[in-house]
């Protein structure tokens, strides 16, 4: 096996989100950081960052070089960089992961896909551009699940149509669910989408006859929101997660 690539000490803890280069060698120098459990004075000391364990002013941290995270998403939260009514999911991050440097003037750390203030759920985010792009992109037809409890009863009709596909107002070509299940109760379904239109669960629904009143995305690809992620909290994906995230077969 290949020898892990040693980085600066200093330059781990700047692609990490500890701050500015300036402000990560003086953490170092004052003595505020520790590696494996023992302080380092040296900001060129050198490292293999992957998983590598340090202390920053007593905060524990784990280094990955890209953050690949899941978020469960409660209510009331905005994704957006910016938000207007709502605070931004961000503020759930950690403020190295908040900070950690992005290409140019580019935030790092990026939610892929967005869910609106009320819909709640699985949220991933990335700092790989790369990473982003695939999962964002509409050719890759990845399914993401969705958990919808209605205001009327969902009837059959209603279930096949939305497999059949109905027209949006803004879009010719008809939409479809790659599957729709009705749920344990009367006025819910399981519904799995492969694109990524705005409002698009709630479009559906009404085109059919019916109105979203909640609105959960439990799966990405074969990814489940694990039942121990509270609201509101995030985690890294490990390799095992990042397995799950592939498109449908063709």
């Amino acid at each position: 096996p290949s020898t892990p690539a040693l980085e600066r000490l200093d330059n781990i803890l700047y692609t990490q989100g500890f701050g500015t280069r300036r402000l990560c060698a003086g953490l170092i120098e004052r003595g505020l950081v520790q590696v494996q459990g023992r302080p380092c004075t040296d900001q060129a000391a050198l490292f293999p960052p992957e998983g590598l364990p340090i202390t920053v002013q007593g905060q524990p941290w784990q280094c990955h070089p890209r953050a690949y995270l899941m978020l469960n998403k409660p209510a009331g939260y905005e994704c957006s960089q910016r938000p207007s009514a709502w605070p931004g999911i961000y503020t759930l991050l950690p403020a190295p992961l908040r900070q950690r440097p992005g290409p140019g003037k580019t935030p790092g750390v990026q939610a892929i896909g967005r869910l609106d203030q009320d819909t709640t759920g699985l949220l991933l985010l990335s700092d790989d551009g790369a990473f982003i792009h695939r999962m964002n992109a509409p050719r890759q037809h990845i399914p993401k699940v969705y958990q919808v409890t209605c205001a009327d009863p969902v009837t059959p009709e209603q279930v096949q149509r939305l497999l059949d596909g109905v027209t949006l107002h803004d879009d010719l070509r008809p939409v479809r669910a790659a599957a729709c299940q009705p749920g344990p109760q009367a006025h819910t379904l399981a519904l799995t989408l492969t694109e990524g239109k705005y409002h698009q669960v709630k479009r559906m629904l009404a085109a059919v006859g019916n109105r979203v009143t909640a609105l959960h995305r439990s799966h990405i690809g074969r990814l489940p929101l694990p039942p121990d992620l509270a609201p509101g909290h995030w985690r890294w994906l490990t390799p095992q997660d990042l397995a799950q995230l592939q498109p449908l077969p063709a």
